[in-house]
């Protein structure tokens, strides 16, 4: 199984409700965040098992972890069902190719952490690990890691050298919304885009600035 492109990823999911309101105004993969060092939308597994089930397809479930061995990473695949992991961090035991052997249906996605030029040789090392690869803006290295969910758009022009040269699919987050995507879409040239803080009120989905967001996504022809 693959993500349909161009991919639209609303992430945060909180309820069954806001995921039918992604999937009513065009959304094709739903992001459903488990425990994380920081960053907002946490839902519990319970939660993230229950909208799993609710999202038919071909809709994705995405479910986000931040578990860095793949055992982990597994049981909460087993135990939540999704159609797609999303890996934030980096796996420092097991492989990508342990989640592949387990679940080979399952799409994994791999986030890269936009902070520099390292950014691309991290892509050209994991990707032909993965199915597609999320650039975002986060940090590893602080103290408390932030792994994603910043609302802040990071270096297009080291994602547009991504987008270009990448073998597999690639989505663009951090910091999109409304006024930005359009511009994002034409500068970097991704295979999707996913958003979170960015069509959300006091951390509600907020039904009109996703359908703002909705109407400025311009796929190139």
């Amino acid at each position: 199984m693959k993500l349909s492109i161009p991919i639209i990823k609303i992430c945060c999911i909180q309820d069954r409700t806001e995921a039918q309101l992604a999937m009513d105004l065009g959304a094709n993969a739903l992001g459903l965040v488990s425990e994380m060092p920081s960053g907002p939308g946490v839902i519990s597994l319970d939660q993230i098992r229950d909208i799993a089930a609710f999202i038919p397809i071909p809709i994705n479930s995405v479910l986000l972890t931040s578990k860095q061995s793949s055992e982990e990473i597994l049981e909460q695949v087993e135990y939540c069902k999704p159609t797609a992991i999303q890996i934030v961090d980096k796996i420092l035991f097991g492989s990508h190719q342990d989640i592949r052997a387990a679940f080979p249906e399952l799409i994994i996605i791999q986030v890269i952490h936009v902070n520099g030029i390292e950014a691309i040789v991290e892509t050209e090392k994991v990707s032909s690990d993965v199915d597609t690869i999320l650039l975002d803006s986060g940090n590893k290295l602080l103290a408390t890691k932030v792994l994603g969910g910043t609302g802040r758009a990071h270096n297009w022009s080291i994602s547009t050298q991504i987008c270009r040269y990448a073998q597999i699919s690639v989505i663009l987050a951090g910091g999109l919304n409304q006024t930005n995507v359009k511009e994002a879409i034409r500068i970097v040239n991704p295979a999707g885009v996913d958003v979170c803080s960015g069509v959300r009120t006091n951390g509600k989905l907020d039904r009109v600035k996703l359908t703002s967001f909705m109407n400025n996504i311009q796929w190139p022809k």
